[in-house]
């Protein structure tokens, strides 16, 4: 890597543990948004299916818009909107009539500079003169998992030391990582992602072709692959530990992700010995292995392992797919990483949605709405084997 552009990248990881600020610093605060402005938590859930439903959107608007204002010019401005929306969170809910409206307008905001990073962040990294893109790129999206742990971490011990009735302070002091951030992207070296005598595909041209939908598939299946389960951690940490709802709630959770970060390091560290078809399908076949083993196993402790099993599996699919979609996609552009993103979001909505229908339908049964699920990584399996015979590798 060219010596300039490692503030570049070391950027571009600070973007996904910001984006890991705000997809995760929230939901700690449910039950004090339930105490404090008396909102019901049927409410307050829903500001995490919004704040995703959000990032869709932006995700869409994304393949349109970025390369016309620029990647200097979004990267700035999702981090604005970033600290925008942390430090409304603290002031609007008290200022507005409605604490309810406050917590949405906040999350309208922040959602737009995580829509935003999720698009811009990796084809930043894919543009930068690396030696090894697909291990950098593996290694930048582990930065959202330890960004994920370091948020629950942190934002417990200040609440324990400091007093959870002191939360607002919190959310102004996590809104200083997107600032400081925010002007780093002003400074630091960005390269284009295709020279100035190559055209980028069209969206119109991305949809005509067999590979794109292959990518897309393949993205769908990583997104719901890994949160089908992660979703579902906490209560699995619950039964197998036998511990609190509270203590569930931060241990499955962090448990996997800490185990998908590790895979993502690993991958990013030995990954120049290896095939990354050949990794990214093993991976699908452990993944499918841990499925079995959280849904068939007879101790709770054993689906808890399963969990992090599948957070370890489920490591390299995401990063991996971006990797192949640019190799086999030179000229796909921000428009082909939008789309890609848009398609991993909508696997993680749809993932642990068909895990809790079929769930609801068992009675309550987790493991039977897990062992329907093995339908996700054996569909990534297919999408792997039809990107092998695309591209005849």
């Amino acid at each position: 890597m060219k010596k300039n552009y490692k503030s570049t990248v070391y950027a571009c990881f600070t973007g996904y543990i910001v984006q890991a600020i705000i997809n995760n610093f929230a939901p700690l605060l449910f039950l004090t948004f339930q105490d404090t402005y008396g909102i019901p938590l049927s409410k307050i859930t829903f500001l995490v299916t919004f704040n995703f439903l959000f990032q869709l959107a932006v995700d869409l608007i994304a393949a349109v818009v970025i390369d016309k204002i620029g990647y200097r010019v979004a990267a700035v401005a999702a981090h604005i909107f970033a600290v925008a929306g942390l430090v409304s969170m603290a002031f609007l809910p008290e200022l507005l009539p409605d604490p309810f409206m406050g917590l949405m307008i906040s999350v309208v905001v922040y959602a737009l500079g995580g829509g935003l990073l999720e698009v811009l962040i990796s084809p930043i990294v894919e543009a930068c003169p690396t030696d090894n893109k697909e291990a950098a790129m593996s290694l930048l999206h582990s930065f959202y998992c330890w960004g994920h742990v370091g948020v629950v971490l942190l934002s417990t011990l200040f609440f324990m030391t400091v007093g959870i009735e002191h939360w607002k302070v919190l959310a102004i002091l996590w809104a200083i990582v997107p600032l400081v951030n925010g002007l780093v992207f002003l400074k630091v070296p960005i390269a284009k992602l295709l020279s100035d005598e190559e055209k980028g595909m069209s969206i119109k041209e991305l949809v005509s072709g067999k590979a794109f939908w292959i990518f897309i598939l393949l993205m769908f299946c990583a997104g719901s692959c890994e949160q089908a389960v992660s979703q579902w951690a906490s209560a699995f940490a619950e039964k197998g530990l036998a511990i609190s709802k509270t203590l569930g709630d931060l241990t499955g959770p962090m448990f996997f992700a800490i185990c998908m970060g590790a895979s993502r390091a690993l991958y990013s560290k030995v990954g120049e010995r290896l095939h990354l078809r050949r990794a990214m399908f093993f991976c699908g076949l452990l993944c499918l292995g841990s499925y079995l083993l959280i849904s068939l196993s007879p101790l709770s402790l054993l689906s808890l392992i399963g969990c992090g099993i599948c957070g370890f599996s489920v490591g390299l699919l995401w990063p991996g797919t971006f990797s192949l979609a640019a190799v086999g996609l030179p000229r796909g552009g921000t428009a082909m990483f939008a789309l890609l993103a848009l398609a991993g979001d909508l696997g993680c909505s749809m993932g642990p949605t068909l895990v809790g229908r079929v769930s609801a339908l068992a009675g309550d049964n987790l493991k039977i709405g897990i062992l329907v699920a093995v339908v996700l990584p054996v569909m990534l399996l297919i999408a792997l084997g039809l990107n092998s015979r695309q591209t005849k590798a």
